[in-house]
């Protein structure tokens, strides 16, 4: 979770709390008149649990003050745009996503990412893809609309080939080793990344085991021009729209740029997983 983001939930529950002394309320009391377990009051309070929408209504309609619950709903709002987590995102399934994806794409011009487990969805085969889109759901247990979600992330390739583009990224030479899928797959998509190299709107490092580094690649991020870094964790994802964290996160890609290989190079590291492969 970031620092911003429970940072924000702390306040939160500042102002929660704030609202039940003024109401001259303990936590006990206000635990009854809500319903609630005692336990609940103190975790919101304390900005250990996020609240839902109507729990601030209930709490705000508690104090005595219903007025207080358009404040709370605003701060709220604001957590959320930050914090996605996957169980809201991926509720009916992985397109939705994909398709907002897309979207983001069609108003950037460069892209800037990080990928150390995994090939970015924009360089990904279908059926690399398909094999990630199906693992993920059984392990969100999220409906299931892979042929769906595949069409639109291949949709969202188009970009690479539009003029004025560009997509720089990153790869932490382990994700070309990760088996995500069966051998003949994984042998298609570094196929299909060699191919990448030399596109015009593409840069692509590797970046090797054997690299000095400034900084290591903790997890994978990206960055929208210079507005916007999205961050995937195991059940939420981060947009991170201040100007600390952009700068933040350009830092270490630049770092890691500069410990990536391109080139002949990148190629040669991407041959020599696929060999590994055993696949002709």
């Amino acid at each position: 979770m970031s620092t911003d983001f429970q940072t924000a939930r702390v306040l939160l529950g500042a102002r929660l709390r704030e609202l039940r002394t003024e109401a001259g309320l303990n936590g006990k009391d206000m635990a009854g008149r809500l319903g609630w377990q005692r336990s609940k009051v103190s975790r919101l309070e304390h900005g250990k649990q996020t609240p839902s929408h109507q729990d601030l209504n209930a709490w705000a309609a508690a104090a005595g003050q219903d007025d207080a619950a358009a404040e709370l709903q605003g701060r709220l709002q604001g957590l959320e745009t930050q914090y996605r987590t996957w169980r809201r995102q991926l509720a009916n399934g992985h397109r939705p996503r994909q398709e907002l994806a897309v979207a983001e794409t069609a108003r950037t011009k460069t892209i800037r990412g990080v990928e150390v487990a995994r090939i970015p969805g924009l360089f990904q085969t279908a059926d690399y893809a398909r094999h990630l889109f199906t693992a993920n759901a059984e392990f969100r247990r999220t409906p299931r609309d892979t042929d769906a979600a595949v069409r639109a992330r291949i949709q969202r390739q188009e970009a690479l080939y539009e003029a004025g583009r560009s997509f720089r990224f990153l790869l932490w030479e382990a994700a070309l080793y990760a088996q995500v899928c069966p051998k003949e797959v994984m042998t298609a998509q570094l196929d299909r990344l060699c191919g990448l190299i030399g596109l015009d709107t593409v840069e692509l490092g590797i970046i090797p085991f054997s690299a000095a580094l400034q900084r290591t690649p903790a997890h994978g991020f990206w960055i929208y021009d210079d507005r916007l870094v999205t961050v995937e964790t195991i059940n939420a994802e981060l947009w991170l729209d201040d100007s600390d964290s952009i700068d933040l996160y350009a830092r270490a890609w630049t770092w890691l740029h500069e410990s990536a290989v391109y080139g002949h190079s990148a190629h040669r590291l991407i041959t020599r997983a696929r060999a590994q492969l055993g696949l002709t």
